[in-house]
């Protein structure tokens, strides 16, 4: 979202959308609940909050078609699931969790992925459900430019409002939801969701199924989900890289972090930034861009929301 153009209505939605999802998943870990069942219930809500780029609420392909791709990882087994271009999951990222916790694969794709889900007993839905019309509005305009499109790179092109003007712009953003926990038993989890990106090809799967690119955990280091321009996040190897920055170099979370975000993935056209929680409890959150919706919540403080630095 940018500062200019954003009425306080449309900013509140975000913090009050990320306050809903927070809140239960503190509740859940001051109730001794493991990391990997919280990053679970938060990108559950998220999903199914179409605000956000994942879920219900996820933008088209060009051929006017969803594919939804999500991940999920445990830092105390470095098990890891995730699903890529489905399309009638109505979670995905339950589906990857089930990837990791009933199958010896980490990643399932396309049909495949969507009859596990459904062997499982996992919701299954028509794929209308994921559709708004905002993110349709979305997909006009970038025929229209004839380009693939981040939620960012909407703003260069102009933006009239409906009649009936959506809780936010839904042409400022990036596409992605994550979550990342460390529990009181000292696991780390990460998960993360994602409806891709505006008019891209059918088949395009970004980084945030690929682990070690937008997802990653080890309890070892850190948690660490992203968002922003996927295939430079992949070949950056973002995720693991925070990790083995840690590692390897004796980095700081937010020192590595730091690194990642705003000296490796500029240089290359990455933009768009992590969430990430080591096995300390510090956290980090960059971005190389104007903002970014995040929020974080410790068991027995206040929630806190942020948009802008």
């Amino acid at each position: 979202m940018s500062r200019d153009g954003s009425p306080a209505q449309q900013q509140e939605a975000y913090h009050a959308a990320l306050r809903a999802v927070l809140g239960p998943a503190q509740e859940l870990l001051a109730r001794g609940g493991s990391a990997l069942d919280a990053v679970s219930l938060a990108v559950d809500l998220l999903e199914d909050c179409p605000l956000f780029n994942a879920g219900h609420g996820a933008v088209f392909t060009h051929d006017e078609t969803h594919e939804l791709d999500a991940a999920v990882m445990d830092g105390a087994t470095l098990k890891a699931g995730a699903v890529g271009c489905v399309t009638r999951i109505k979670r995905p990222a339950r589906a990857a969790r089930a990837v990791m916790e009933h199958t010896e694969h980490v990643l399932l794709v396309g049909a495949g992925a969507e009859a596990l889900a459904q062997r499982l007993g996992l919701e299954l839905v028509t794929p209308d459900y994921f559709s708004t019309e905002a993110r349709r509005e979305q997909l006009r305009r970038a025929l229209a430019a004839d380009k693939a499109m981040l939620d960012h790179d909407g703003a260069s092109l102009t933006f009239r409002q409906p009649a009936a003007v959506p809780p936010l712009d839904e042409s400022r953003k990036f596409g992605t939801v994550g979550a990342v926990a460390l529990d009181a038993q000292g696991n780390l989890a990460a998960a993360t969701s994602t409806g891709g990106m505006t008019n891209k090809q059918p088949g395009r799967v970004g980084d945030c199924p690929v682990i070690g690119a937008g997802t990653y955990a080890d309890n070892r280091t850190a948690a660490i989900s992203c968002t922003g321009t996927g295939e430079m996040f992949i070949r950056a190897a973002a995720a693991y890289d925070v990790c083995a920055r840690m590692a390897y170099g004796g980095a700081s979370l937010e020192a590595a972090a730091q690194a990642v975000v705003m000296e490796t993935l500029p240089p290359i056209g990455g933009r768009g930034g992590l969430i990430a929680v080591d096995r300390h409890g510090n956290f980090s959150m960059p971005f190389n861009t104007e903002g970014m919706y995040r929020g974080w919540a410790r068991v027995g403080e206040p929630l806190q929301t942020a948009i802008f630095r």
